[in-house]
């Protein structure tokens, strides 16, 4: 770690938003995060790369996810992720999903059997529909049904569009208020407005992928009382490797903030483990495990 303080935190980390892609479209992401966003990414790794990066930096338990930015991909990308998972026991995953392929559901219940898929990633502003669109609602149901979650990219930074923001999560939560989703990015740019949320939705958790980045120009503003209030629904994740900045930038700035030991053991390890675990806490602020970090 880049900072005496990282003695504080917990060993080994638990990492909840890794990005792992088959190589050739690893690439085509990389390509078009230049041609969309004028963006480098930092780390231009490979899936057992990316691994082996994270772990010589002090992650055990990876959480990873990849989605499908088009129709008729889904079912490639997921056995890909069968075999990923086979070969490496540590690893969980969200897997991809599309409404529009016509075998989408029975592939998502087949999935769903596996004890290491948690549920399914939905990166709403890649693929252009919002979270209350209705040919979503089956996937939500049946992934309430068997007890599993849900990772959702639905807010505006790093930019947004017409399918992303708070507006349209509410619409969703309306018709499914306990919806055991993550919101991805701590709800990046509207952080207020999604932390507002975790009162009233109990299986609503926040991840902290990309939000506490100063050199990005833009950090997340909830308050460290918010932080400490809400500590075992907030996951550690770093969006690796899909940064521009390197990932213990985020971590120091976590670290900055001063907050409590139980904080630190709860957000970059305890809470991962519960969610991987499939024991992830609901209820809002829960009492807290005594740690020793």
């Amino acid at each position: 770690m880049s900072s005496p303080a990282a003695g504080r935190l917990p060993r080994p980390l638990v990492d909840c938003h890794v990005h792992l892609f088959p190589d050739r479209l690893f690439d085509a992401i990389w390509r078009q995060f230049v041609t969309d966003y004028g963006w480098k990414v930092l780390h231009q790794l490979y899936w057992r790369e990316c691994l082996a990066h994270l772990r010589e930096r002090g992650v055990g338990t990876v959480v990873y996810s990849n989605y499908a930015h088009r129709s008729g991909i889904a079912r490639g990308l997921n056995d890909w992720n069968l075999g990923v998972l086979a070969a490496d026991p540590s690893l969980f995953c969200f897997a991809a999903f599309h409404p529009d392929d016509e075998d989408c559901l029975a592939m998502a219940e087949e999935l769903l059997t596996h004890p290491r898929i948690l549920g399914f990633k939905l990166q709403l502003l890649v693929q252009r529909f919002p979270p209350d669109d209705p040919r979503l609602y089956p996937l939500y149901e049946l992934v309430m049904a068997k007890g599993k979650r849900l990772l959702l990219h639905v807010g505006t930074g790093p930019v947004g569009n017409e399918f992303v923001g708070v507006l349209p999560f509410r619409r969703l939560l309306a018709r499914y208020p306990d919806l055991p989703a993550i919101v991805a990015h701590m709800g990046a740019l509207e952080y207020g407005a999604f932390g507002d949320l975790l009162p009233d939705h109990p299986n609503l958790l926040l991840d902290t992928a990309f939000a506490f980045l100063p050199s990005l120009g833009a950090v997340c503003d909830l308050s460290p009382e918010f932080l400490e209030r809400w500590r075992d629904r907030i996951l550690y994740g770093s969006d690796f490797p899909n940064i521009l900045f390197t990932r213990e930038e985020e971590i120091d700035t976590l670290l900055g903030m001063d907050l409590s030991p139980e904080f630190y053991a709860a957000v970059f390890r305890d809470n991962g483990l519960r969610l991987s675990r499939g024991t992830s806490r609901t209820g809002g602020q829960a009492p807290h495990d005594a740690i020793t970090s």
